[in-house]
Parts: C-alpha cells; sequence; structure tokens
C-alpha cells in the first residue's frame, strides 16, 4: 500500500458558528417545535446552504419577500442579517406572527443610525451594497438621510449637507483592514464626524480574521469552510491572501475542493466562516485524511463564549 504524504494542518480557532448565528438558527428549530411546520423565514435564516437545507428538510420554508406567504396563522422568522423597517410594519399589517432574529449586533448598528438622525446627522454607512445586513441598515432611516459608501472615491464624492452634521456605521461582517483604512479616509474628508462608541466589526469576525493572520504566511494554502454568499467567509478569505497564503480557497463542501491544487502541498490552514457549522470543517478534514497523513494543530487567538437569548417570543416563559 502506497504510503500517504504527511499534511500539516493548522486549525484556526476561533471559526465557525457565532453566538448570532446559533441564536437564529435555534430560532427557527425553536419555532418548528412549538408552532409546528411550516415555519416561514424570510431570506436565508444564515448564509449557508448546507444549514438552510437542513433546516427546510425540519419544515422552515425560505422566502424572499413576504408577499409569498400565504395568509397563516404560522410564524414567520426574520433573519440574522436584519430587515429595513418597512418588512414588520408590512408584517403587523398583514397580521403575520413576525418573529425577528436579527444578530443583536447587528440591532446595535440599527440604533446607532436611528440615534444620528434623530439628532439631526447624516449617517454615512460603511458596506457592500446589495448584502442583506447593508439593504436591513439603509431601510432604518427615512431615504435621504443615511447614504453606503463603499470606496474611498464614493467618500471624496459624497456632498453632505452639512460636514459638521455627520455620523457613520459599519456592516458588521467586513474586513478589519478595509474598515480601517474607510474609516481614516471619512475622518480624513470629514474631521468633525462622530463613529460608534465601539466598532461596529462583531467579535467573531474580529476573531476568525486574527486567527487567520496569524498562520496565513505559514502554510502552503488555506480553506475557508463556508457559502459564497456568506460575507465574513469571502472576507476570511481575502485576509488569507492579503496575509501572506498563495493559495486561498472558499469552500461548501469536501466535493467542492479542487484537488489537483493540493496535490502539492505540506501544509494546509483551515478555518470556518461564522455561518458555517463545524460538521463541515470535519468533513473536510475526513477527505484530506483520505489522500494524506494529518498532523493537526489548533492554533487559538481568542476564547468565545459569548451568548444571546433567543427571541422574547421563543423563550419559554412566553411561547404559546
Amino acid at each position: 500500500m502506497e504510503k500517504k504524504p504527511k499534511l500539516r494542518i493548522l486549525l484556526c480557532a476561533p471559526r465557525g458558528f457565532c453566538a448570532g448565528v446559533v441564536r437564529a438558527i435555534d430560532a427557527v428549530e425553536e419555532a418548528l417545535k412549538i408552532y409546528g411546520a411550516p415555519v416561514y423565514v424570510r431570506h436565508e435564516i444564515v448564509h449557508n446552504k448546507y444549514v438552510v437545507e437542513g433546516l427546510k428538510a425540519k419544515g422552515a420554508i425560505f422566502v424572499e419577500e413576504l408577499d409569498e406567504i400565504p395568509d397563516t396563522t404560522k410564524p414567520v422568522i426574520f433573519s440574522a442579517h436584519g430587515v429595513p423597517k418597512s418588512i414588520p410594519e408590512v408584517a403587523e399589517k398583514r397580521q403575520i406572527f413576525a418573529i425577528d432574529a436579527t444578530c443583536p449586533l447587528v440591532t446595535k448598528v440599527h440604533r446607532e443610525a436611528e440615534f444620528h438622525h434623530q439628532r439631526g446627522r447624516q449617517v454615512l454607512l460603511v458596506g457592500h451594497a446589495g448584502h442583506p445586513e447593508v439593504v436591513g441598515t439603509l431601510g432604518q432611516l427615512p431615504k435621504g438621510s443615511i447614504f453606503l459608501v463603499q470606496t474611498p472615491e464614493d467618500i471624496e464624492n459624497f456632498q453632505p449637507a452639512d460636514e459638521a452634521n455627520l455620523a457613520y456605521v459599519t456592516q458588521t461582517t467586513l474586513s478589519i483592514d478595509d474598515t480601517r483604512s474607510m474609516v481614516e479616509c471619512l475622518t480624513k474628508r470629514f474631521p468633525k464626524i462622530i463613529g460608534p462608541l465601539r466598532e461596529d466589526i462583531c467579535y467573531a469576525t474580529t476573531n476568525r480574521q486574527e486567527a487567520v493572520k496569524r498562520i496565513a504566511a505559514s502554510v502552503d494554502a488555506m480553506i475557508v469552510v463556508g457559502s459564497s454568499n456568506s460575507s465574513n467567509s469571502q472576507r476570511l478569505k481575502e485576509v488569507a491572501e492579503r496575509s501572506g497564503c498563495k493559495l486561498a480557497r472558499l469552500v461548501l463542501r469536501a466535493d467542492d475542493v479542487e484537488w489537483e491544487l493540493f496535490a502539492d502541498i505540506s501544509s494546509l490552514g483551515i478555518t470556518a466562516g461564522a455561518s458555517a457549522p463545524e460538521v463541515l470543517v470535519e468533513e473536510i478534514m475526513a477527505a484530506f485524511a483520505e489522500r494524506f497523513e494529518l498532523v493537526v494543530e489548533t492554533v487559538s487567538t481568542a476564547d468565545e463564549s459569548v451568548f444571546f437569548p433567543l427571541p422574547r417570543e421563543l423563550r419559554p416563559e412566553n411561547a404559546v
């Protein structure tokens, strides 16, 4: 029997599910237990195809808009990314029982934007156009009072009503370094702009990026376990590349690994986006174990103990 080549695996920690994702998935599962199938979910509860398919199998029905939901007594759950204010308003008009599974850290950004608006400030949102979290944050304020900036050019071209009356917030899943450079551009162009008391990039995004930075330059390749539509997973791949890793790939399942690219490596870093379950990390490692003799080492940069309780409607004392 041919001897397998050795492969040193550096496993990033923390990786995978964050507290907001756990809360959102638990919300769907708890609603299914309490109210029975089907339970409706507006948009993917988190950006991971494996998770979404698993919840579909249990009786969750995913829709993009509320008008796809028939008149029903069954609940509809809003995803972890948050929704514009108009969505709960529509749900209330249609007497739809809505449960908000927005990540509390996204809700914090919504409240910051509202706070600044109430004080008459124009709000700039640093983020990626079209991402559900950005759509939700933009939808917290009236049109014309919050503006998306994606690049330094957007900042240069922005013409405020009053340069002394500006504030900014950011998407929670951005690259730490990209956001830092955008904030520097904002404060350089608008010295009086007001920022968050605590930065908006979420703890899980920060921790996962720091772990990738720690090992990226010391491995031949890096695999980020996650979905292509997951912002935080895409940022992990970018961070790996910027930090010196010559080959970085975003992979959902073992079947998606381009094995020819990894044939001659002797070291591999593995991490997972905040919406990727550990079972997929294990699946991919098992696939590598079929081809290599693995030597696994965990590289930890932070301990995470954050916990968010279920939405109020699903807690035992309030559930019907």
